[in-house]
């Protein structure tokens, strides 16, 4: 027993030599000098020197103390301040630091190790003895290390009374905590082989202390041996014909069978089902090979060689062993231990194949410990020990750590909420007696957390209403409380009133619970509300909808009442808006040219000359209807003289004002008016300027109301630049829009419903006008008097025939002349003789 202990010892303790003394199993001390007549002479500069040091680790410590008391999760200040508290020898804080970092951090083997050698080279009594027993346990819990295996059972073979003295207990301690070791690591494919021949050699140092007569034991310990090496032998391990080659000489000399040839082929001699299990590992090795050189070749980046990692991980899944898989998957974290994309594979494959609570559980404490920013892992957490069935207490537990986690986005910190909210109404609704007893006031507490923590964030999103309606139906189905519901609806409306989904929601629940008054009073609350987009629109309609649906005709009335105003309103609103942001462009409706849309009515001469052909005998009756066809045409005539004249004098009115021509030299053009503004709010809004000479409001002249446009002249460009430095100021509740007037460019000289553009008086236009044009955009008004279009007549069908058409009408008389004779001719046919 003594000599396995020996042979497998692996921790450096302290040792006393001539050359030094080592302090925690690592840094040695400095030399004992042996001259003493060399450290008298060098005392004072040496007891300098340390000074100087001791003074620099002081200052140095004390600034990384400072750094962890501000930022707690600075992992390489942690690392440097156990370091620096190691090198100073100072026990008791190096332990707090430790600690600390634990915490926080999952800490690496090699920091494991270093800290149980430590602890052990100060005292390794009872109590110690079980306390360094945990920091084994707490560093094989974080990754996977042989090394570390290794170090813990030579501790406790080394260490543990019970089991230096082969006690029955000690023995059983020992085993299990190999087997334990067999299970993690046993399928390592570099270097599970430590641990199988230290548990090996464990077995074998206790068959040494069995009595040579008690062959019954000694027989039993030989088979406990032998089926180690069969379990050896079946795995795809390194050095398996080593392995081999070791179990042959260990037969030979425990004389099992005939003897065995260590030169021969690896079957001769050994049990056939242990020959063909060899051969299967064999060849499971032969398929893992290349895959194992990838891995672990040294000139490969992080990047390749987790790319190496990832294929070999899809091999070990095809080939369909969860151990391997498992394995595997560890050996890639212990190398990549805070690589997101492998932990969350790591999880997704424990959920869907192992499905075994404590181990899945661990998976999941130890993902969250190494990437504690991601909260997928926490929810999914959640989800896992909700499948363990762990008890309320482990979960809120897991959910509290959560929430100090710092996320990316707010997503999922709301996913946790409602994670947790799930799990408690699936437990709280559950028919299954459970050892906890939830209320609902717990659901409720947490929805109050989640609505504190998210709603600054999340005003009038979408986010915050999912959370909202969830909590307001619970509130109903398990609170059994309405009037809660609808105070968690009324406390969404205040953070996200301008939300239209909010209210359709609040509108939905009362619908769905047949309150139609509720619902009706909702919708007179938030029907003249501004939502985004069409939304004001919508709410519009919707409530006409639900009152076609759900009210009375009165109440379809009082509807109708109320929203068609608030639906003409935002017309009006949206083609102000449309025209104040292109206050250029002339909408087609707008104006009309002139003749465009003038009716074709045909002169009852031109009926006449078309339909008549030169009658070679005119009688007295027809005399007489030529002289009313040219009676009708002068007074058209002189209809179309009129309304020219009309014409002309009102673009004259439109460009003079109190003897002044406008020529827009020194004008602000105002848009985006409230339609209520009058002359006195313009002229007290520019008070505060001064010069203004004149105002003018455009209005539309069908309706005479005002279009939200106008134009104010001022004496200056000096008080012209102060009042266009008004822009965007409010007026009536509406922020206009001012901006220098400028007719060259057209820009802000548009009239669009007024026709077009503002002119400036004649004797100032720069370009003449033709002979017979009519001003540009300006609509004659003269009743049902019309401009005559005679060339477009010949579109006219002759057989139609218009509405009141009699058949008491003249006939008339054929023409032999190919060419229409003119009124002139007429008159002398009628008049000769």
């Amino acid at each position: 027993m003594d000599e396995a202990i020996e042979s497998n010892a692996e921790i450096p303790l302290p040792t006393n030599s001539d050359e030094g003394d080592i302090v925690n199993g690592d840094e040695p001390m400095p030399d004992v000098l042996q001259n003493p007549t060399s450290a008298a002479s060098d005392s004072s500069s040496s007891d300098s020197d340390s000074e100087d040091d001791e003074s620099d680790q002081k200052l140095q410590l004390q600034s990384l103390q400072s750094q962890l008391s501000s930022d707690p999760s600075n992992y390489d200040a942690h690392v440097q301040c156990i370091k620096l508290l190691r090198k100073i020898g100072d026990i008791d804080n190096l332990r707090k630091a430790r600690e600390a970092m634990s915490e926080i951090f999952p800490l690496t083997p090699s920091m494991w190790q270093e800290w149980a050698k430590d602890e052990a080279s100060i005292n390794t009594g009872p109590e110690a003895l079980a306390a360094i027993e945990r920091l084994y346990e707490r560093g094989v819990f974080d990754y996977l290390s042989v090394s570390l295996w290794c170090d813990y059972l030579n501790f406790v073979q080394e260490y543990d009374p019970l089991v230096q003295d082969c006690a029955t207990s000690g023995i059983k301690k020992a085993r299990d905590l190999f087997e334990r070791a067999l299970t993690a690591a046993g399928l390592h494919f570099t270097e599970a082989e430590k641990l199988w021949e230290a548990y090996r050699d464990f077995e074998k140092a206790i068959y040494q202390t069995i009595a040579e007569t008690d062959t019954q034991a000694k027989e039993k310990q030989v088979q406990l041996i032998r089926s180690i090496f069969h379990r050896q032998l079946s795995l795809p391990l390194s050095n398996m014909n080593s392995t081999l080659e070791a179990y042959k000489t260990w037969e030979m000399e425990m004389k099992q069978g005939c003897v065995l040839d260590t030169e021969s082929n690896y079957s001769d001699g050994v049990p056939p089902q242990v020959a063909s299990a060899y051969r299967r590992a064999l060849d499971m090795y032969n398929a893992r090979v290349q895959l194992e050189e990838q891995i672990s070749k040294q000139d490969l980046t992080d990047t390749e060689r987790l790319h190496q990692y990832i294929i070999y991980l899809k091999f070990e899944q095809s080939a369909g062993d969860p151990a391997r898989v498992q394995v595997l998957f560890e050996r890639a974290i212990a190398d990549f231990p805070v690589s997101v994309d492998l932990w969350l594979d790591y999880t997704r494959y424990m959920d869907k194949t192992l499905k075994v609570g404590n181990i899945v559980r661990n998976v999941y404490s130890r993902a969250t410990r190494n990437c504690p920013w991601i909260g997928d892992l926490w929810v999914q957490y959640l989800l896992a020990l909700e499948r363990a069935r762990a008890s309320e207490g482990e979960i809120a537990s897991v959910f509290e750590k959560s929430l100090q986690c710092s996320f990316s986005t707010l997503d999922e910190y709301l996913d946790l909420f409602l994670t947790r909210i799930d799990g408690l109404r699936r437990r709280i609704s559950s028919a299954v007696q459970l050892e906890d007893v939830l209320e609902y006031s717990l659901i409720k507490e947490t929805f109050q957390r989640a609505s504190d923590y998210l709603s600054p964030h999340l005003k009038n999103s979408e986010i915050l209403l999912r959370l909202y309606a969830y909590w307001a139906r619970l509130e109903i189905n398990l609170g059994k409380d309405l009037d809660a519901a609808r105070g968690v609806w009324e406390s969404l409306l205040k953070i996200c009133g301008s939300l239209l989904a909010a209210w359709e929601g609040y509108i939905a629940m009362e619908i769905e619970l047949n309150h139609i008054n509720n619902a009706r009073s909702i919708y007179k609350r938030c029907y003249s509300k501004k939502f985004p987009g069409s939304g004001s629109e919508d709410i519009c309609h919707s409530w006409l909808r639900f009152e076609r649906e759900y009210g009375s005709l009165e109440d379809f009335d009082h509807a109708a009442r109320k929203v068609n105003p608030r639906l003409e309103e935002l017309k009006s609103y949206k083609l102000q808006l449309d025209e104040s942001e292109n206050p250029v462009k002339q909408s087609d409706h707008g104006k009309r040219k002139l003749g465009g849309d003038t009716p074709n009515v045909e002169s009852p001469a031109k009926k006449l000359k078309d339909s008549a052909h030169g009658p070679k005998k005119v009688t007295e009756k027809g005399k007489a209807q030529l002289q009313n066809i040219d009676d009708q045409t002068g007074d058209i005539k002189e209809r179309v003289k009129k309304l020219d004249d009309t014409s002309d004098q009102q673009m004259k009115d439109s460009v003079q004002e109190k003897g002044k021509v406008y020529n827009d030299q020194c004008t602000a053009f105002i848009s985006n008016l409230n339609l209520k503004v009058t002359y006195e709010h313009l002229r007290d809004f520019f008070q505060d300027v001064g010069g203004v000479v004149a105002i003018r409001i455009l209005h539309d002249k069908f309706t005479g109301k005002s279009r939200g446009l106008a134009y104010v002249d001022f004496s200056d460009d000096a008080h012209l630049d102060a009042g266009v430095a008004k822009n965007k100021q409010l007026l009536l509740g509406k922020r206009i829009s001012i901006a220098r007037s400028d007719p060259k460019k057209g820009g802000h000289s548009t009239d669009r419903a007024g026709g077009g553009k503002r002119f400036e008086s004649r004797s100032s236009s720069k370009e003449p006008q033709k002979a017979n044009e009519q001003p540009r955009g300006v609509r004659k008004h003269g009743g049902n008097n019309v401009e005559l279009k005679g060339k477009n007549t010949f579109a006219v069908p002759r057989n139609v025939r218009a509405l009141g058409w009699t058949a008491d009408k003249p006939k008339t008389v054929e023409q032999d002349d190919e060419k229409p004779k003119t009124n002139d001719e007429f008159r002398k046919l009628y008049f000769k003789g």
